[in-house]
């Protein structure tokens, strides 16, 4: 069995570990915020936050940390995976449903409760139970967690980068015409139009 300094080379990088549970206080952070705002506009903010923390730390699980588990402790683990993948699927249909929503719909407040109150279970389940397993194996903790940070940081760019086009996407039609643009004008009846000018007298 591994020892608990075995899992990492140096000690200088970030075990997977201790970012994953960083996510989760942040998390629970903002879900308390979020029960104690009072402010619609706060909410909204505060829901957003959540959602795309919620979002972010989902696919890291997936796409780096739940694979390096299941190959490394193989059955002994599958359970545990196969609840956490089901609890993903569960948060992320109640993602979409607050991300449709308004501080003024009558569920939206319910919808974030009900998604932290998953979010805690999660955290209890991988915290008490697969997190240790995770330490007593073999796992290089340190790489995983640098393709973590990695990933994390790729996945907020494209977070920033959505939020972008979106706002770009308000912007209405009415804006002025470019300096070339040809602009059609018919004047108004009873108006000399420079086409319907009669010759001056000579």
């Amino acid at each position: 069995m591994a020892t608990e300094g075995s899992e990492t080379k140096n000690g200088n990088g970030v075990d997977v570990l201790d970012l994953l549970q960083a996510d989760h206080r942040q998390v629970e952070e903002l879900v308390d915020d979020f029960e104690a705002a009072e402010d619609e506009s706060e909410q909204l903010e505060l829901a957003q936050q959540i959602c795309t923390a919620l979002t972010v730390h989902a696919e890291v699980e997936e796409e780096i940390f739940y694979p390096a588990v299941r190959e490394a402790l193989g059955e002994e683990a599958e359970d545990l995976l196969a609840e956490a993948e089901v609890e993903h699927g569960s948060a992320k249909d109640l993602i979409a449903q607050v991300e449709a929503s308004e501080p003024d719909d009558p569920l939206f407040k319910a919808q974030v409760k009900v998604l932290g109150e998953y979010v805690k279970h999660h955290v209890r389940e991988e915290e008490n139970e697969l997190f240790p397993r995770v330490r007593e194996s073999g796992l290089d903790r340190e790489e995983l967690g640098r393709r973590a940070q990695s990933l994390r940081q790729e996945l907020l760019a494209d977070q920033a980068d959505a939020g972008e086009t979106d706002g770009d996407d308000l912007e209405t039609d009415d804006e002025a015409p470019d300096e070339d643009e040809e602009v059609s004008v018919t004047p108004p009846k009873g108006s000399r139009s420079a086409e319907g000018r009669r010759p001056a007298a000579r």
